[in-house]
């Protein structure tokens, strides 16, 4: 089958490997749909060492596995965990110690024809909700964890730093509660998109310092964390929701004169993210920018490395 595969920080389109056969519990999804991620692209500059298929934003039809699942479109959770680690047994398994991640830890993602993943980690996709759409469970599902984590209040003043797809995501999904939301970035362009759904904007520069109960960072850059860590009184929340390809220096000092929460935010439910999608209350088709055939990955990968643009899609099969 053909999939983009990454080895030594090189990515390439191969022809040549083998069409997975999916162990006892787990299933084989043709691929139909999947989106370039900005972890995919912390992986070619060398966030973590992987060689493999990369990708782990999809949506596929099962060919193998369980039998209420097979010819049905599917999205997946991205952790393959072991059931029995103290943190699988703690109700914790996005933490399992033992665990593979789909196209970024020790196992084949998503940019290939087919992947495996365990039965218990696939969500049928409504039918209301189109194949395009539906790519962007998971960072819906990531977006949602920061209500997971912290308890928002109608009237909590909340920052989100970053106008890209997952700030955009992030931003939809925190206007839901009712909270006091001011979502700050570097494009106005992009920032229509929220606008054009009542969420208030501006940008980075109007940022008022120490005015925030929760800020959020969502740009995985310094300059972004330093906007975020300023704007919070003390005793806030900073959230941080993207992968940092390289070190990140902070004043571990003021962190502790102004008692600051800092919270490492990832992965999140799934059935709620599709829930949203299948009810509107989520808009993503704004933030497609292109589509791309697998052929032209390389290409897509590029498209995507371009400053200005939110998703590129890949249409597998």
């Amino acid at each position: 089958m053909k999939g983009l595969w990454l080895e030594n920080n090189q990515l390439q389109l191969r022809t040549d490997i083998p069409i997975p056969k999916p162990p006892e519990g787990e299933a084989l999804v043709r691929v139909l749909c999947a989106g370039i991620c900005n972890t995919d692209l912390e992986l070619l500059r060398g966030y973590y060492p992987y060689t493999g298929i990369i990708g782990h934003e999809f949506v596929g039809v099962v060919e193998q596995g369980a039998d209420n699942l097979i010819n049905k479109r599917v999205v997946g959770e991205i952790n393959a965990v072991c059931g029995y680690c103290r943190f699988c047994r703690r109700g914790q398994p996005t933490h399992c110690e033992n665990r593979t991640v789909l196209g970024i830890v020790n196992r084949n993602g998503a940019f290939a024809e087919y992947l495996c993943l365990p039965v218990e980690n696939l969500h049928p996709v409504p039918e209301n909700v189109s194949t395009e759409a539906a790519t962007f469970t998971e960072p819906i599902a990531a977006a949602l964890e920061i209500q997971q984590q912290v308890q928002l209040c109608g009237d909590d003043r909340v920052l989100v730093v970053g106008d890209g797809k997952l700030g955009q995501l992030v931003a939809q999904t925190l206007a839901l509660t009712g909270c006091n939301l001011l979502v700050v970035g570097r494009h106005r362009e992009k920032l229509v998109n929220l606008e054009a759904r009542g969420i208030k904007t501006s940008l980075v520069d109007a940022v008022t310092d120490r005015a925030f109960d929760i800020s959020i960072d969502c740009t995985g850059n310094p300059e972004g964390f330093a906007i975020a860590r300023r704007a919070l009184r003390p005793r806030g929340t900073l959230v941080l929701k993207s992968t940092y390809a390289g070190n990140l220096s902070l004043d571990a000092s003021s962190l502790v004169v102004d008692e600051i929460t800092l919270i490492g935010s990832r992965c999140g439910p799934f059935t709620p993210a599709l829930e949203l999608l299948a009810t509107k209350q989520v808009d993503v088709e704004p933030l497609i920018n292109a589509y791309y055939p697998l052929n032209e990955g390389l290409a897509a990968i590029e498209k995507a490395q371009t400053k200005g643009v939110l998703k590129i899609l890949l249409e597998i099969n």
